[in-house]
């Protein structure tokens, strides 16, 4: 144990409960989640970074682990973790500081951007399942299927076209599971005043500005129907087989330590091991001795 701790898991704060199974259902209310709360964890920013710190060698081994399996044991299993928020809200900062204390060649990361010509030929999951992690890897969805029920909604799309969507995610993510992928999904939830503030910010230094993209501020006037839309993306597609979980993420650093903590649950729940040598160990002992 270090200094400061979780009270509670975040798999247990943070999950949203799992869809009933029958039609549409309400939204997650997301105005009663506190943005800039630290649900579980009662250490302030510099523990935080601490623990982050702490634990990250312990992430690396696990994924080394996972990453082995695949190769040396015919282990299929993977994992994808699925960030979606509202712009600014730190899931680049989440692939640097959380992912990035990983080996790079055992995660797969792709960042989803509006749809090519050639991908609007096809059905919303094509250019998805494209992406899906190879077997022993770690993938990361920065954006995902999720625009496809979120913006799709915000700007327009009829409801039925979306409802019929979250039957389709859902049947497609009990397939990911049914195969051996585990899915993490992650809705970075950051305030409207903290938005603010890190989109000033990003006007302010130069180094930022490629940051910026003014059709950010478009979008942020939409702000009641996106929360509208995630609240019922949300509730509409939280399974056993991939549930989501609401991250406050006005604290960047609370922000970090709840994914890892999330991820680092799942990779210790897929009782990972070694695997065996396919060669006799004492003879290459003995023949590396003699060489």
């Amino acid at each position: 144990m270090t200094a400061t701790e979780w009270t509670t898991a975040p798999t247990d704060l943070l999950a949203v409960e799992r869809y009933s199974g029958s039609g549409v259902v309400p939204g997650v209310d997301l105005a009663a989640i506190d943005p800039h709360g630290t649900p579980g964890f009662d250490g302030d920013k510099k523990a935080g970074k601490q623990l982050l710190a702490d634990v990250s060698d312990e992430l690396s081994a696990l994924q080394e682990k996972l990453f082995a399996a695949s190769r040396g044991g015919g282990d299929t299993r993977s994992v994808l973790l699925v960030l979606q928020g509202m712009d600014t809200s730190g899931k680049g900062g989440i692939v640097r500081h959380v992912v990035g204390a990983v080996d790079p060649q055992g995660v797969a990361h792709y960042a989803f951007k509006a749809p090519t010509p050639e991908e609007l030929e096809h059905d919303f999951l094509w250019r998805v399942r494209r992406a899906l992690p190879g077997a022993g890897l770690i993938g990361v969805f920065d954006r995902s299927h999720y625009e496809d029920v979120l913006i799709t909604r915000v700007h327009g799309t009829d409801a039925d076209t979306i409802e019929e969507r979250y039957a389709q995610i859902r049947a497609f993510e009990e397939e990911l599971h049914a195969a051996g992928t585990t899915v993490i999904k992650v809705m970075l939830h950051i305030s409207r005043t903290e938005q603010k503030e890190r989109l000033a910010e990003r006007l302010d230094r130069p180094d930022k500005y490629w940051k910026y993209n003014p059709g950010d501020v478009d979008e942020r006037l939409l702000w009641p129907a996106y929360q509208e839309a995630y609240g019922l993306a949300l509730a509409n597609t939280s399974t056993e087989d991939a549930p989501w979980f609401v991250v406050p993420a006005d604290r960047k650093w609370y922000a970090r330590l709840a994914v890892q903590g999330l991820l680092l649950h799942t990779l210790r729940s897929l009782d990972l091991s070694w695997p065996d040598a396919d060669f006799d160990v004492a003879e290459e002992k003995a023949r590396l001795a003699a060489s």
